[in-house]
């Protein structure tokens, strides 16, 4: 004999998270917030009855997002290990990347020493963090000598040297 099949809906939460089965009347067992979103009712035309509200178009948690996300990619760090430098959940630094989370400022300054970035570095956008690392670089006087260089060298050259370059940074040593 099989056992009998459970038929009720599980859903989360969008406030809280909560995993549960549909209640009788929808609301969350944790925060009582309606378990799902209200579709708007449609006029007969196909207009809504219910003002659309645009967000905002550059909204600076966003700007954190993707702040965090560049920053995490350019030191090639994983979620998991910021999430360890930081000693939060990994799915923090994804709710974080995503805009689902906001951070705290406290969070903001140990995200900061995390990345070893000024906080600040984090509240900017794309193109001044570009530029801050660019200038990072080239306030390195080795790189910034080859900089003068490479933009006489053609692809060819230029590819030549960057293998030369990953080559002796591994160890390995080329044989006449």
């Amino acid at each position: 004999m099989m056992a009998p099949v459970e038929t009720r809906e599980v859903l989360r939460c969008d406030h809280c998270s909560l995993v549960q089965f549909r209640t009788s009347n929808s609301l969350c067992r944790r925060c009582h917030k309606p378990l799902e979103i209200e579709e708007p009712e449609v006029h007969s035309a196909g207009l809504s009855l219910v003002p659309q509200q645009q967000p905002p178009a550059e909204h600076s948690g966003l700007q954190v997002a993707d702040a965090v996300r560049d920053l995490r990619r350019m030191r090639n760090l994983s979620q998991r290990q910021l999430a360890g430098r930081m000693n939060v959940p990994r799915t923090y630094i994804s709710k974080i990347e995503n805009g689902k989370a906001t951070p705290t400022l406290s969070s903001l300054e140990r995200l900061a020493a995390a990345l070893q970035v000024d906080i600040s570095a984090l509240l900017r956008d794309a193109r001044s963090r570009q530029q801050d690392e660019l200038a990072m670089l080239l306030s390195d006087p080795f790189l910034a000598e080859i900089a003068e260089h490479v933009s006489r060298l053609d692809g060819l050259q230029r590819s030549i040297v960057l293998n030369h370059v990953r080559e002796l940074a591994i160890g390995r040593r080329r044989t006449a």
